[in-house]
Formats: structure tokens, C-alpha cells, sequence
């Protein structure tokens, strides 16, 4: 009877241990769990897509990863398709693409955007530019960004609002760069097969004279 009891009294501390180390593990992987979730909430974001301003590089229902933490590293980039808010509403965000950087003129003219003079080539843009083709409206030499400002359009020019219409926008008011398609499906993957250059060899010389080449 005297063995009994003490094999009793032993088993219970070892149930009491390991329920203990289940209830630690329990917590470990919730701790663990938790900070993955508010880790990967602060690095990325799903961005959805609702209307054509972007097309044809991003549809309308489109779903995008976008990247927060990104412009922490390093200054926002010309082509970067930013997630931004744009000054007259913090409700609402706008899905653009960077155009200007600061300290850059930037002139648009029968719809070609010219960046200190020089003709910025877009292969992106679905049809040719026709509405709002035009800025600014009252100077022939452009418009000069401020050392925190970004100059912003949709690809779909026809169909966007976005810096022609509300100016640039500093950079505070941009909060992620988008990454990558994750639906459609058949469209998943990469955003940035097109990309805007500047052609050296092109220069803007004032709005009342012609178009004019000159060697780089």
C-alpha cells in the first residue's frame, strides 16, 4: 500500500509538468504567431484595384502586395507605382505612378512629358494622350518641384486623376510602393516589365518654338 501511494504522489508532479511544458509551448507559438502577423502587417500590405486609371499595366480588381517598408531604405524612384493619398483627402487612396522626382522641371506638352528638357519615353501608356495633354497651362518652361515633392500620373492618361490635377505630392503622402500581382492569377508576378527612360537626345527648347534634336 506504501508503494502505491508513492507512485501516486510521484505521477501527479509529472502530470503537472508536462502540462506545464504544453501550456508554455502553447504560448511560444502564440507569441510567435503574433509577432509574424504584426511583422508582415508593418513590411506589406494587399493593395485591391478599383478602376482603369492604371491600365494597361494594372485592371480594374486587380490585387496587389505592396511594399511599406521600401521608401524607409531609400527615396522613392521614377516608375515606382506608389500607393499614395493625395492632398486634398487622406480617406482615400490612389494607386500612380511616380513621374517627376524633386528638383526636377517637369513640362507636358501635346502629351509628352518633358523632365529638365528631355523627352521622357513611355512604353506603358495603352493609347495615345489626348485629355488633359497639356501642363501646366500657364508656362512654356515647366514647372519646378520642391526638394519633397513627386509628380505622379496614371498610366491610363485619358482616364486619371492624379498631379494635373492636384499637384505634386510630398512625400509624407505616399505610403508604399506597389510590388506584385497576386491576382488574376494569370497575370501574377511582375508589374515592372515597362519602365519610363529619359531620351538624351531629345529637347524640349520652350513652348512657342518647335521641337528640335540635338546630338547628347
Amino acid at each position: 500500500m506504501a508503494a502505491q501511494h508513492e507512485q501516486a504522489a510521484g505521477a501527479a508532479p509529472q502530470e503537472r509538468s508536462a502540462a506545464s511544458s504544453l501550456l508554455r509551448e502553447v504560448v511560444e507559438v502564440l507569441v510567435l504567431a503574433l509577432i509574424l502577423y504584426f511583422g508582415i502587417s508593418f513590411a506589406v500590405q494587399a493593395v485591391h484595384v478599383e478602376g482603369i486609371s492604371m491600365f494597361a499595366t494594372l485592371d480594374d480588381q486587380d490585387y496587389l502586395i505592396a511594399n511599406k517598408i521600401d521608401y524607409r531604405l531609400h527615396a522613392p524612384q521614377r516608375g515606382d507605382i506608389i500607393i499614395l493619398r493625395p492632398p486634398t483627402n487622406n480617406s482615400t487612396d490612389f494607386i500612380k505612378r511616380i513621374i517627376g522626382l524633386p528638383g526636377e522641371t517637369i513640362l507636358i506638352r501635346s502629351g509628352y512629358v518633358y523632365i529638365n528638357g528631355h523627352r521622357l519615353h513611355e512604353p506603358y501608356l495603352p493609347e495615345q494622350w489626348t485629355v488633359d495633354a497639356n501642363w501646366p497651362d500657364n508656362s512654356s518652361t515647366g514647372r519646378l518641384l520642391g526638394p519633397d515633392e513627386y509628380f505622379v500620373m496614371g498610366d491610363n492618361r485619358n482616364r486619371s486623376q492624379d498631379s494635373r490635377f492636384f499637384g505634386p505630392i510630398s512625400r509624407d503622402r505616399i505610403d508604399g510602393k506597389a510590388w506584385f500581382r497576386i491576382w488574376p492569377l494569370n497575370h501574377f508576378g511582375n508589374i515592372y516589365a515597362q519602365m519610363p527612360a529619359l531620351e538624351s537626345s531629345t529637347v524640349f527648347a520652350g513652348f512657342d518654338q518647335p521641337l528640335r534634336k540635338v546630338a547628347a
